[in-house]
């Protein structure tokens, strides 16, 4: 599933087009019809942990806004705020639409995907777009395997987004001691919006912490280091993305823990709610104590 720094990837390709009047729309998304969008000014782009947020309005039908405050010659606009970014005097969109990109969702500018393989019929046959939308000068933008909506003025909280300068880390903190295994606390979106299964699995590696400790049970100290790989390895994952360099991952997906020590992997989660596949070195992240899971076969 796309995380944090890979929305915010997305969010710079969707700047490219803001003050941009949608000429066109397609794709094959059932969950609206597209043709509402026609005519309409890309005006607000904002970004909130996993979800991409744009706001539509009436705008001219000659294409990109002539203020020369709104939009970059390379297209990208002017951030308005944390997380968000609009044309210049911050108009209100009549029309939001909200972005969810499942497992294997994401955005491109001015291209299409491509088949990487042949399908099991043995087709090359190229990723179906949910959305395209054409905008003047050729230019478009395309959204794959992501669940949209028609929704209400986004009001978002900054505090909660790992990526943002104004992330609570008090906030954080105090959630992280509650009386139940970290790794769930770290997958709530509420107090870690963006953080998801991959930086779960690095960050608990990363600060020696077995994922089913107990957070009211772990050392202060603990948790703040398990805060600050949080921060720190977001930050880098997206500078990384940034300059178009894959992640190397520590325990994810690995067979043995960097030190050679192999890997345990289980599906863990609260009762009755999602289980994620689990990745954890028993030597490097030692168990406070005994703690239930449910190994993969």
């Amino acid at each position: 599933m796309p995380e944090g720094p890979s929305l915010r990837v997305f969010h710079g390709r969707s700047r490219r087009l803001l003050g941009a009047v949608v000429q066109r729309a397609g794709g094959r998304t059932r969950q609206l019809d597209v043709r509402q969008l026609e005519g309409r000014q890309l005006q607000q782009s904002q970004v909130h942990g996993k979800c991409l947020f744009l706001g539509f309005g009436r705008g001219p039908r000659s294409g990109f806004t002539t203020d020369p405050e709104s939009v970059s010659p390379t297209g990208s606009s002017v951030p308005v705020s944390a997380g968000g970014s609009g044309i210049s005097g911050n108009p209100t969109p009549n029309l939001w639409l909200r972005f969810h990109f499942g497992l294997f969702g994401s955005v491109r500018c001015d291209e299409f995907a491509r088949a990487k393989r042949a399908n099991k019929r043995g087709d090359w046959q190229d990723p179906s777009p949910r959305l395209v939308l054409y905008f003047p000068g050729d230019r478009f933008l395309v959204f794959y395997n992501c669940r949209l909506c028609v929704c209400g003025d986004p009001r978002l909280d900054p505090h909660t987004d790992v990526l943002s300068r104004e992330f609570d880390k008090a906030k954080a903190l105090c959630a992280l001691q509650h009386a139940q295994p970290v790794c769930y606390t770290l997958l709530c979106q509420h107090h870690f919006s963006g953080l998801g299964n991959i930086i779960k699995n690095e960050v608990l590696y990363l600060s020696g912490i077995h994922p089913m400790s107990l957070g009211s049970q772990l050392s202060a100290e603990k948790l703040c280091t398990l805060l600050e790989h949080v921060l720190l390895f977001s930050k880098e994952w997206l500078d990384n993305k940034q300059k178009g360099i894959g992640l190397k991952y520590h325990i994810y997906q690995k067979d043995q823990c960097p030190r050679g020590h192999a890997v345990k992997r289980a599906e863990l989660g609260p009762p009755h709610g999602l289980q994620r596949s689990t990745w954890w070195c028993p030597v490097c992240q030692p168990a406070e104590h005994d703690a239930p899971s449910r190994p993969l076969d």
